[in-house]
């Protein structure tokens, strides 16, 4: 049974009907029987059924207003005396939860002494009008939002019937691939330009040229004179001048 909610500030109907195989508390007479009942700070009494005895009756109604938390009524029947204080017959508790669920509970409730022994029934019928409103009354049994209806879509995709352009299906397939973004990977391995090609440094010491080069500057001998001795330029016809001109 589910527990029921929103009941703050309505009203709930309790007709006290009668009472069945009560303790008697009187050993001459008949006792003179009536029934209190409680809810929270309101709390009502019935007429005292004279000559009761052990099966009054009654047949009245209390309006209690309901509140949020409290789901049962404290009900104590009493035998009245004109002389002497009242006598205590029996007590019980009357739970709320099916006539708040249903609307409408009549239940014969057990009462009980003081040492917990038997100590009859009392019959109560309970209307509550506000029962049939879910909306109010009950806690929803699951998510707010429902399962999608057929028909009905989420807002991350629309109907086929909502788009405007032809499915995907109706254009036609593109007879080559598109061109990739990158090149394709070459079958070769890479070979590294000249400059990056590394020549490791020989073990061996640089070896001296076998020949000493005739210009340079270091030579143990000095320079031979130019021109060289014993060597004259033959005379010319015309020494100085230049040859006359032919006519």
């Amino acid at each position: 049974m589910s527990i029921v909610y929103g009941i703050q500030g309505q009203l709930l109907e309790v007709t006290v009907v009668a009472c069945n195989k009560l303790k008697d508390t009187e050993w001459i007479s008949r006792q003179d029987p009536y029934v209190c009942l409680e809810y929270g700070s309101s709390k009502y009494r019935t007429r005292t059924c004279t000559d009761g005895g052990k099966n009054p009756t009654f047949q009245e109604k209390f309006v209690f207003t309901l509140i949020e938390g409290l789901r049962e009524i404290n009900v104590v029947v009493w035998n009245s005396n004109t002389v002497n204080t009242d006598d205590f017959i029996g007590s019980g508790k009357i739970q709320l939860q099916k006539v708040l669920s249903h609307g409408y509970d009549d239940t014969a409730w057990p009462l009980q002494t003081k040492r917990g022994r038997h100590a009859g029934e009392v019959r109560l019928i309970m209307h509550y009008a506000n029962a049939n409103k879910p909306a109010t009354s009950h806690v929803p049994s699951g998510s707010p939002y429902g399962a999608p209806t057929p028909g009905s879509y989420p807002y991350s995709a629309a109907p086929q019937h909502a788009v405007s352009h032809p499915p995907p299906s109706a254009y036609p397939a593109p007879s080559h691939p598109p061109p990739s973004a990158y090149p394709a990977p070459s079958p070769y391995p890479a070979v590294p330009p000249p400059s990056a090609t590394y020549h490791p440094p020989s073990p061996y010491p640089p070896q001296p040229t076998a020949y000493p080069s005739p210009y340079s500057s270091t030579s143990a001998y000095p320079p031979p004179p130019y021109p060289p001795q014993g060597y004259s330029y033959p005379p010319g016809p015309y020494p100085g001048a230049y040859p006359p001109r032919s006519h």
